[in-house]
């Protein structure tokens, strides 16, 4: 990477007519990543988002390899204007702040599964539909009003004005900005799996772009927002307390379903957490200097 980063024919510019050189190759890379994420589909069953959540590792992962050149933190550290740092370096804290608030009712749902996984283990079907229901609805009802909140927050950055870059030819900052776009449209994907699978049709510009260009597949991922995992086990609670004889043999299969969906969830959110950590870190070591 040194050597590469030591050439001065190449450029990190991608998309200036000033520029005709080629682009680094850790910059064709970060776009491959940027565009296959883009270009998929919208993330609409618990299979698509952790597809989506390793893509966005691989998009950080990029992110953080064109930070740690020098040719990159001359360029920040240049052409920055203190308005663009204090927007790349909020961009980054929201971020983490949606992966805490993803982790934290990820956590709590898994809990619920295994408190009434116990119930139903220590006292049977009769009692999972009586007080298990009861504590599992609560809980959901809390994690729900959580995830309420975040996506208001989410709506309400769509709001503020994006800082502009004086500098044309500067696109680095055009791409981080275009990561934390892609990273915040996935995250919010998420949030609206686990609290409203119906409401995913109120999701990022993206994920309306990607049905609009792929009518044929609206149907389907209207019936995988349908019968995603979280759903699945809240109408099955429902149909178990208006039963006088309830039977959990199906109830059983979709609870062990949902755990494993909201490990794999948890997995892959608490990787990316990790990698806007460290994409954190490395530009208040190149602002900092």
């Amino acid at each position: 990477m040194a050597a590469i980063d030591s050439n001065p024919n190449i450029s990190l510019h991608i998309r200036s007519n000033s520029f005709p050189s080629a682009p680094h190759p850790l910059v064709s890379q970060f776009e491959e990543h940027l565009n296959r994420l883009k270009s998929s589909d919208s993330a609409s069953s618990s299979s698509s988002l952790s597809h989506k959540l390793s893509g966005l590792q691989d998009l950080q992962d990029s992110s953080d390899k064109l930070l740690q050149l020098s040719t990159t933190q001359q360029v920040l550290a240049k052409d920055c204007s203190q308005k663009w740092v204090d927007e790349l370096l909020d961009g980054s804290l929201r971020l983490l702040d949606i992966c805490s608030t993803a982790k934290d009712c990820l956590m709590r749902s898994k809990e619920s599964v295994y408190e009434i996984q116990s119930t139903i283990r220590r006292r049977g079907a009769e009692a999972a539909s009586t007080d298990g229901a009861g504590n599992y609805l609560a809980s959901r009802k809390n994690v729900k009003k959580a995830i309420q909140k975040a996506l208001g927050n989410i709506k309400g950055l769509r709001n503020y004005p994006i800082v502009s870059s004086a500098n044309k030819e500067n696109d680095m900052l055009s791409l981080l900005k275009e990561a934390e776009a892609a990273t915040m449209s996935t995250l919010e994907s998420l949030l609206y799996f686990i609290s409203d699978p119906k409401g995913q049709s109120k999701r990022s510009k993206w994920s309306a772009i990607s049905q609009l260009m792929k009518p044929k597949r609206v149907a389907c991922d209207s019936q995988e927002i349908g019968t995603n995992e979280f759903e699945k086990v809240d109408a099955a609670l429902k149909s178990l307390t208006s039963q006088k004889h309830p039977s959990t043999h199906n109830f059983e299969g979709d609870l062990e379903n949902l755990e494993m969906c909201i490990q794999d969830l948890t997995i892959g959110v608490e990787c990316l957490s990790r990698k806007l950590i460290k994409t954190r870190v490395s530009l208040l070591s190149i602002f900092n200097n």
